[in-house]
């Protein structure tokens, strides 16, 4: 099982941190929400995890990926075993209230899980398929969704890509298509906004969404020239996650 776990800017923080708070509610409340919904597994989250002790005494421990809880959900899913999501246990802990440790574990988190996208993300997907293990399927469906910053910067990667192509070939479906993609995120952001985001971030606030999109860049260009590849513990100034 995975309690809802839940990571929350400390007062007085910017907006940086409370625009993360928000993407980390998408991501770790709606997002499992809904699977639990459609009837199906959600990811584990490091935090707020309960196992069988005869499901967790056979699972490989000893990994060197740096999202270890991610690859241990995948690992359970794909032996029969996939984690289900119980939002009536919560668990919070703070973002590092130094930029510097804040940094290092979005580097952390967003590499690995571009990483598992390649390595583990639609090899599952095939297997998930061929063996008709639709639980295998709905986790490798929900891994291969970049994190929200990174879906953002690729949309619009693609929809600049596709408007040099009209103006050299003029062809606009694949503009069309890539505007589409953005229409619809946008309309899926707000959505998520007005059910959980109001608590993080105003609306006006909302609109600079892309901006801070945009301040990730330098994370993801490391992960092509200086990939974060050894899981280093991130330094807190509370030190202690709180479960209800």
């Amino acid at each position: 099982m995975q309690a809802l776990y839940l990571m929350v800017a400390p007062p007085g923080a910017g907006l940086k941190q409370r625009m993360a708070e928000f993407a980390w509610a998408v991501r770790n409340e709606l997002r499992p929400l809904g699977w639990q919904r459609l009837g199906g597994p959600c990811q584990l989250m490091g935090t707020g995890m309960a196992f069988p002790w005869a499901t967790i005494a056979t699972a490989s421990l000893a990994t060197a990926s740096i999202v270890e809880d991610m690859q241990l959900g995948l690992d359970l899913a794909a032996a029969g075993s996939p984690p289900s999501y119980c939002a009536g246990a919560r668990v919070t802990s703070s973002f590092p209230a130094q930029g510097a440790a804040s940094v290092a574990q979005r580097t952390r988190w967003e590499h690995g899980h571009l990483a598992m996208i390649t390595l583990r993300g639609l090899p599952m997907l095939v297997s998930g398929i061929v063996s008709a293990n639709m639980a295998l399927v709905g986790m490798a469906l929900d891994l291969c969704v970049p994190p929200l910053a990174a879906l953002v910067l690729s949309l619009l990667g693609v929809s600049f890509a596709a408007a040099a192509l009209a103006a050299i070939e003029g062809s606009a479906a694949a503009l069309w298509l890539g505007l589409g993609g953005l229409v619809v995120l946008a309309m899926a952001v707000a959505a998520a906004w007005v059910k959980v985001g109001r608590r993080s971030v105003s609306l006006a606030e909302l609109a600079l969404a892309p901006i801070y999109a945009l301040a990730k860049i330098p994370i993801y260009v490391r992960l092509f020239t200086a990939r974060q590849l050894r899981w280093v513990r991130t330094s807190r100034d509370d030190g202690e996650a709180d479960a209800k």
